[in-house]
């Protein structure tokens, strides 16, 4: 008998389980905002060199009654298309320019040098960005992607360092002082000073955003009974999917990167206050020995629940009974080197590092640019996050009915495919490109949801949250890369979704390796693999174990 079966006693899915869940998920929406907020913070608007102040006498001109546009001639190269270069200005106003059709004129011998004065920026779409504001344009039009860079690093930083620290000071307590530091770091975002200021407080919500992820999904997961999983699961994600369409209402209405920032950082500190409501894992309480504790949050879950007698019917013996493995394994400190301590956890831990990354790098890569696509980014955002919705509800039918390997393999194969095909349509077919790339998105993004039940079930209690947090690391690697590699347009067109499409393809066919979890008990112990022979591999229709016995049976 084993933590699970304690669950089905007080409830099972039961009252308690909604509350918590839904006061964990609510926060998600705010999540995804914070992570895609650069589509319109960061958003380029029509930009060219401004022209100076002057009077036409200055240059022996009859003075004309002309329009700034009309005006613009003379200061600014065009192309043929009759816009203005967004980068360059003549060294001298070229009059002549004035009275000649743009489409005869020719300019290709006139001296250029780079904007002197500044940019005159279209603001239609959005009232100021951090690219008007700061001038992130021209030469320094690659600090945008440094900036996302920046904040993805953040997310790194915190999976690394707050992963091994909620499993030493518990999760609730690390999701408590991320959702604080969220508060407080987003709202002072708002007020940045300057382009440095920006990214450094960038990469503070970063890593606060990482300790409310790990958190929030662990403290969910441990009290949900086994055949409820995936179904809460796919819950969470949901709420990322709605955040994504949410922030696109809340751009739309401010148009403004500073208002933005307040939007959906103010609101953070109301889930800091009802944060403290959220109980404890009684998994971890167990682990490092605080059986009494444990015990008063499974009574109290047991109270929610309805089930007082049940509740009142377990003792620190029945508990101990329960979870005799956690007990033996609290005895026992555990760092990232267990995550390869035996065959089993080597294999698993070297598969999920490319699972995570690949899924990272593929769904960021597409998400982070919706400039691309030359129709309003408010649509495709909203386009981008409904489609999570068929997406990641087909996504939960087939784990729990189809199993975790097979979903997780076809969540990378086909969007892989998707995007390396999207790689050779040519530019000017806007709609099949925006298509593929939005089914490739959806897909990518359920494929998150998968990841994120897997690793939780294929990692033991007492090192799941060092697995976690190690698997986050390899997505924020992903998602830290894949800003960068969109300079390669620079060089050939297409060639950034090919490296996209690429790495998720690899991934789909690694992840066959990994043992399937549907329906099976979370493990609580590193050796507890060995011992209920989940150390598999099939061969030729047959299960192959460590030991080298054979069984044609499937699970």
């Amino acid at each position: 008998m084993g933590f699970s079966d304690l669950m089905d006693s007080v409830g099972g899915l039961g009252r308690f389980q909604f509350i918590n869940s839904a006061l964990l998920i609510i926060p998600s929406i705010i999540m995804a905002s914070h992570t895609l907020m650069q589509n319109f913070s960061a958003a380029v608007p029509d930009h060219h060199c401004r022209i100076p102040n002057f009077t036409m006498s200055n240059w022996n001109i009859t003075p004309l009654a002309l329009d700034g546009q009309t005006l613009l001639k003379a200061f600014v190269p065009h192309d043929g298309k009759n816009k203005p270069s967004r980068c360059l200005q003549f060294t001298e106003p070229q009059w002549h320019l004035l009275f000649l059709n743009q489409s005869v004129a020719n300019t290709s011998g006139l001296q250029t040098e780079p904007c002197r004065y500044g940019w005159t920026y279209n603001k239609k779409e959005f009232n100021e960005t951090i690219v008007t504001e700061w001038d992130l344009v021209c030469d320094l039009r690659h600090l945008k992607q440094m900036s996302q860079t920046v904040y993805m690093g953040g997310i790194l930083a915190g999976a690394i360092i707050l992963g091994g620290l909620s499993d030493k000071f518990g999760r609730r307590r690390i999701l408590i002082f991320s959702y604080l530091k969220l508060a407080v770091s987003g709202t002072c975002t708002a007020f940045s000073p300057s382009f440095s200021v920006f990214c450094i407080l960038r990469f503070v919500t970063g890593m606060a955003i990482s300790g409310i992820i790990l958190n929030a999904v662990s403290l969910n997961l441990e009290w949900i009974p086994i055949k409820s999983r995936t179904i809460m699961g796919a819950m969470n994600s949901f709420s990322s999917s709605t955040g994504q369409i949410a922030l696109a209402g809340f751009a739309y209405v401010t148009r403004d990167w500073r208002t933005l920032q307040l939007v959906i950082s103010v609101p953070i500190f109301f889930f800091f206050f009802y944060s403290w409501w959220i109980p404890e894992s009684a998994r971890w309480l167990i682990i490092n020995k605080k059986p009494d504790e444990a015990l008063k949050q499974i009574r109290r879950v047991a109270r929610i629940n309805g089930h007082v007698k049940e509740g009142e019917a377990i003792t620190l013996e029945v508990l101990k009974e329960h979870i005799q493995q956690e007990v033996q394994s609290g005895k026992k400190i555990y760092t990232a080197i267990d995550l390869f301590h035996t065959p089993y956890m080597r294999k698993t831990t070297v598969c999920l590092m490319v699972l995570w990354c690949a899924t990272s790098f593929g769904f960021y890569g597409l998400v982070m640019d919706l400039q691309r696509f030359g129709v309003s980014v408010f649509l495709v955002q909203v386009i981008f996050g409904a489609i999570d919705f068929p997406a990641k509800a087909l996504c939960a039918f087939s784990m729990m009915f189809i199993g975790r390997r097979v979903t997780q393999a076809v969540l990378l194969l086909v969007p892989g495919l998707l995007i390396l095909a999207n790689a050779f349509v040519p530019y000017e077919l806007q709609t099949l490109r925006t298509t593929l790339a939005v089914l490739g998105k959806g897909m990518l993004g359920a494929s998150f949801t998968c990841i994120y039940m897997y690793t939780l079930e294929l990692y033991p209690t007492v090192i799941r949250q060092t697995g976690m947090g190690f698997g986050s690391t390899m997505a924020r690697v992903g998602s830290m890369t894949a800003p960068m590699v969109t300079m390669l347009e620079d060089y050939l067109y297409g060639l950034p979704l090919m490296v996209y499409g690429t790495l998720p393809v690899i991934a789909g066919v690694i992840a066959v390796f990994l043992p399937e979890t549907l329906n099976m008990p979370l493990p609580e112990t590193i050796d507890y693999h060995q011992v209920h022979g989940r150390n598999q591999l099939w061969i030729g229709g047959h299960m192959h174990t460590s030991t080298g016995e054979q069984s044609s049976i499937r699970p």
